[in-house]
């Protein structure tokens, strides 16, 4: 029902415009200022009210006057946009209904992802996606794990370079923690393409060091503690080759063989610096072979006697002492490093061949033959050695020591092949009986020389009398024997007959 004051006064309202369109009744505005109205008395109304809404329009106007300086851009903004707005609204309309048709499929698309990467079933790419993160997660291991094959090479070529010491022991010790960190991941991840290719890494790594180790075998002055250590390292980097032999019983396994082998290269390698020596005394050689063969035979005078072999002299010195050296560390070192390999039958086997004046007849049980067939089994590397060095050292005498046609020259040398003769016997190798094998065509020529032919004879026997009192001697004191229990009244040594 419409207010009867607001009937009253509708007659009075301006003409509509779109701008000023006449209120409604039931505005609220409207409905507050009539009930205000109301209660105004009528003088109120003429006077005050008149005043009072002429106020209010002008503060209106000023507020609004504010709002446009504060807002203008705003409200022109919002009227561009309240004007695009019916373009708007029916585009909008239209993407509302394209989504509604679409959330269907949507929704089918939805149901068969989650079919297809469900993790009930299996997926190709599931899997990869797996590995990938799989990977990524173990990143820093896979790396780590990458870096083995070249921190193993970097701890080799380390050892390489600082030869024998301590810090290459640390080397040599960090290589093999990692060769066996390595051989235990490719036990366990046999079928990892990654793994296994840093094993064949590895194992190429491992050969590198050992060769290097072989090499050290053969350097001209090992010890004694860096031969024990070098052959402990080959004996953890290539076990197989610390087998031992059962058909052969050689329990030194090939480690005793390739010790042996590198050592005696070393020794031919030594020798082989005194080439400049041995050039001249082949030229002393041709030489006196020249003469030999100017001078008649059964001819007794002296003109073309020969009378050098001063350089001859030089040479076999140098290669005597050599030798001495050499063949004693390497029999010395391989019977510390391998005892197994020296023990009581070993020894019989080198001993054997060289016994010296006092030889004693070996027994060997039926026990000790015939159960894993010793007659038929090869002999040690230690037993064949000394035989293998006194046939280079009695090969290079018989050759050059005719050079040497001086008395006092031949006994200082062959006083010195007696030494090393002594020295091997300490170790059960003495070859001092073979001097008697010496060149029968040095005692001709030491016949030749002599004035007086008959006495030569006598006086090559009172040289190899010297030679082998000299050797009892040796043997006495190699063998702990005091200077006096063995000596004859001229206060000398003999030899046991």
């Amino acid at each position: 029902m419409s207010d009867p004051l607001y009937e009253l006064l509708a007659p009075h309202f301006d003409q509509p415009s779109p701008s000023t369109p006449v209120p409604a009744a039931t505005d609220q505005v409207t409905t507050k200022y009539l009930t205000r109205l109301s209660t105004l008395s009528l003088s109120s109304l003429t006077s005050q009210e008149v005043q009072s809404l002429a106020q209010s329009s002008q503060s209106t106007v000023l507020s609004l006057q504010s709002l446009s300086s504060r807002s203008h851009a705003a409200i022109v903004a919002s009227s561009d946009h309240f004007t695009s707005l019916q373009e708007t609204l029916p585009l909008l309309a239209e993407e509302v209904h394209t989504l509604q048709n679409d959330i269907p499929k949507l929704d089918e698309a939805a149901a068969a992802f989650s079919t297809t990467y469900s993790r009930s079933t299996e997926n190709q790419i599931l899997d990869r996606r797996k590995r990938a993160l799989l990977m990524e997660r173990n990143a820093d291991r896979l790396c780590d794990i990458l870096e083995l094959p070249t921190l193993l090479s970097s701890a080799i070529s380390s050892s390489a370079a600082q030869g024998q010491g301590a810090s290459n022991t640390t080397n040599y010790a960090t290589a093999l923690d990692l060769y066996s960190h390595i051989k235990r991941l490719h036990l366990l991840y046999s079928d990892s393409p990654l793994i296994n290719s840093i094993y064949a890494q590895t194992e190429s790594a491992m050969q590198d060091l050992t060769s290097h180790l072989i090499s050290s075998l053969r350097a001209s002055n090992i010890k004694l503690a860096a031969g024990m250590r070098t052959v402990g390292w080959l004996r953890r980097v290539a076990p197989e080759l610390d087998a031992t032999d059962h058909q052969t019983q050689n329990r030194e396994g090939l480690l005793g063989y390739l010790f042996l082998a590198c050592r005696l290269s070393t020794l031919v390698t030594t020798l082989s610096a005194l080439e400049p020596l041995r050039q001249l005394a082949d030229q002393e050689t041709e030489t006196r072979l020249r003469k030999a063969s100017a001078t008649p035979k059964g001819t007794t005078g002296n003109g073309n006697a020969w009378h050098g072999g001063q350089q001859t002299e030089r040479y076999l010195k140098k290669y005597i002492e050599i030798f001495r050296e050499q063949s004693f560390s390497i029999v010395s070192m391989y019977k510390s490093i391998f005892p197994s390999g020296a023990d009581g039958s070993v020894v019989d086997e080198v001993q054997l061949p060289f016994k010296s004046l006092d030889i004693k007849a070996t027994s060997v049980s039926a026990g000790n033959i015939s159960k894993q067939g010793r007659l038929d089994a090869a002999p040690s590397a230690l037993a064949t050695l000394p035989s293998h060095l006194t046939d280079l050292l009695f090969d290079t005498l018989t050759q050059y020591l005719p050079n040497v046609l001086d008395k006092t020259s031949r006994e200082s040398l062959l006083t010195q092949v007696l030494y090393c003769a002594g020295s091997l016997g300490r170790l059960g190798s003495d070859f001092s009986l073979m001097l008697a094998m010496l060149s029968p065509e040095a005692e001709s020529m030491l016949d030749d020389s002599d004035d007086d032919g008959d006495n030569s004879d006598k006086d090559w026997v009172e040289v190899m009398k010297k030679h082998r009192e000299l050797a009892g001697r040796l043997e006495a004191l190699a063998s702990g024997a005091g200077t006096g229990r063995g000596a004859d009244r001229g206060g000398s040594l003999r030899m046991k007959p």
